[in-house]
């Protein structure tokens, strides 16, 4: 079940963590014919203990003000000119603290769009969607049958283990690279093997069109781009691409660093926006919970070997680091998730500093262009080795 009680965020203790009055409205669920509306004011929300959420614009804040070095911010400036970057915010505690290039830049963000389908899917159970059951059912009572059959093992697989990547249903998505080493079809029992292929994520979301009766990226604008105030959102730039030999589609998704950023401080809120709780906390705590550890990655992907110890949840990837002797969770990295897309598009969360890291790289311009895993790791260190005091402290130690 996706809210495992281990991961079921009590709401209050969750706002009272990220600063939050606990006296939060829960959103009830909205008449589909409602036109959706923003869930802040233009100012945004400040709760008076240092954090914030933007409204119509970001808020700024001092490098200083929030514990990072100017000096260190300034040489990771140097070496992001170096490389492939055309975007990238850091975000603390909802306030802009680093930018870099065009930030309005709208291009295509791969498969950042995975993790974007989870907080929709997050929007839609805390508004009345049964999440649970819908995780449980099968893909043949979803109707997500593609023009090549099921074999008998395939039948079985869930939505839950679709979105896990745990499928093993091994049919072709269009994406070469991974047709080359699909594992034989019948080969692993649904739910027992990870293996990242574009077919699981296909079908989870035309499972979302299915279960919700919304077209996906209508509800990209009304769940999640009105509501949050997203500032290049343009409906009319959002693909569905037919898979060659499928009937199934990517669901190709084009957004800008600045509204990267906006949902990944929605992730780290847990689903908070200001006083509401507008999508369900345990979805996203669950998701971003490393359900496969980094040891079952393998070494295809990205060379996880040279990219940091991610492990996988339900559309995101999760840091996956052995916890200290005693139980005990430290460094800046525990906690940590991000949503990844070839090419150097990433949304990066630091729960235990409340950092957001939103990285573009515009691959619509050129194909080519890339920030290789290794290098945006490397950025990721220079980020958190800039922030090296408490926010409000004078100096770093």
């Amino acid at each position: 079940m996706i809210r495992n009680a281990v991961f079921v965020v009590v709401v209050c203790g969750l706002l009272a963590t990220a600063g939050l009055n606990a006296q939060t409205t829960v959103s009830q669920a909205t008449s589909t014919t409602e036109k959706p509306t923003p869930l802040l004011p233009p100012e945004g929300f400040d709760d008076g203990h240092g954090y914030v959420v933007p409204g119509v614009d970001w808020a700024h804040a001092t490098p200083e003000s929030e514990g990072f070095s100017p000096t260190r911010l300034e040489a990771l400036r140097a070496f992001l000119k170096t490389h492939q970057t055309d975007g990238m915010m850091i975000v603390a505690r909802g306030r802009v603290v680093f930018e870099y290039g065009d930030l309005a830049l709208v291009s295509k963000v791969a498969s950042v769009r995975k993790s974007v389908l989870d907080l929709l899917f997050a929007v839609e159970a805390q508004h009345g969607l049964k999440l649970d059951d819908a995780m449980n059912q099968t893909v043949v009572q979803l109707g997500l049958q593609d023009k090549i059959p099921f074999n008998d093992l395939e039948q079985h697989a869930t939505l839950q283990q679709i979105m896990m990547s745990r499928s093993g249903i091994y049919l072709p998505s269009g994406n070469e690279g991974q047709e080359k080493i699909l594992p034989k079809r019948g080969s692993a029992y649904p739910g027992t093997r990870f293996f990242y292929n574009n077919w699981d994520f296909d079908a989870a979301g035309i499972a979302f069109e299915k279960l919700t009766h919304k077209d996906i990226f209508d509800a990209l604008r009304d769940d999640l781009a009105i509501p949050l105030r997203f500032q290049d959102f343009d409906r009319s730039r959002q693909k569905k691409n037919l898979q060659t030999g499928s009937t199934h589609f990517e669901y190709a998704t084009y957004l800008s660093t600045r509204d990267m950023a906006r949902l990944g401080l929605f992730a780290l809120r847990s689903g908070a926006w200001g006083k509401t709780v507008w999508g369900d906390p345990g979805t996203i705590q669950f998701s971003t919970y490393p359900t496969t550890h980094f040891n079952e990655i393998g070494d295809w992907y990205w060379s996880p070997g040279t990219t940091g110890r991610w492990g996988y949840g339900i559309l995101w990837w999760a840091w996956d680091a052995p916890k200290y002797p005693g139980d005990i969770m430290t460094g800046p990295f525990q906690g940590a998730f991000s949503a990844m897309g070839s090419g150097g598009q990433y949304i990066t969360v630091f729960p235990m500093n409340d950092i957001v890291v939103a990285h573009k790289v515009n691959i619509d311009q050129d194909e080519s262009r890339s920030i290789s895993g290794p290098t945006y790791m490397t950025i990721l260190e220079m980020v958190l080795d800039a922030k090296c005091a408490a926010p409000g402290e004078k100096t770093c130690k």
